[in-house]
């Protein structure tokens, strides 16, 4: 993690002075926790949950909001600020300062979308196929969100339809018995600034 960490801050700024990472991949494929390690080896940096920029009306219709609140301050080196959505509440909160930093993560379904993809400076797939994905999600929210999931999963199915996120990875992330394997992803070749393979284990094979 920690060299993939290093690698990160070495690419040159991709939006105004900041370095975006997106991690993009099914619901349920473990981007969250994967992205709270990822930031925490890169120094703290922020991390924008797409899940603070759906709603429940707007699940995957909320491009034009993140562009305008988050990605043209930052691409301006200006402080950019978003309002929350809150899930139980359904409704946004007060808006969040998020100023500019030398990287910024972003993780959720869709952060690989083609609107986002000129100003990331890469991105990384959790490669976990949708089933199993999807099966983990289900058990980690419970019986009440059942409806929710299933609206959720037509609505997927739509979005990476319509505009597919893998093909354009740069990197490919596995989960391992111990921590993760990272290979280049289907937009990536190998080179000084790409990554072979890097485990956080005794070996980089799961």
């Amino acid at each position: 993690m920690q060299d993939l960490a290093t690698r990160l801050h070495r690419l040159p700024p991709s939006c105004g002075p900041v370095r975006l990472v997106g991690v993009d991949g099914h619901a349920g494929s473990g981007k969250s926790t994967f992205a709270g390690q990822l930031a925490r080896a890169l120094g703290d940096a922020p991390v924008l949950h797409l899940d603070d920029i759906a709603s429940h009306d707007e699940l995957f219709e909320w491009t034009e909001r993140l562009l305008t609140q988050v990605i043209e301050p930052l691409a301006h080196g200006e402080t950019a600020h978003y309002a929350p959505y809150d899930w139980r509440a359904r409704q946004f909160g007060a808006p969040v300062a998020l100023p500019p930093a030398p990287v910024i993560v972003i993780e959720g379904v869709g952060a690989g979308r083609r609107a986002l993809r000129p100003y990331l400076a890469r991105l990384l797939w959790m490669e976990l196929a949708h089933e199993e994905s999807w099966t983990r999600g289900r058990s980690r929210d419970g019986e009440e969100q059942r409806e929710f999931w299933d609206r959720w999963v037509k609505a997927e199915r739509s979005h990476f339809a319509d505009d597919s996120s893998r093909p354009f990875a740069d990197l490919l992330v596995r989960q391992c018995g111990k921590g993760y394997e990272v290979v280049p992803g289907p937009a990536g070749t190998v080179g000084p600034d790409q990554f072979i393979t890097h485990g956080d284990g005794p070996s980089a094979m799961c």
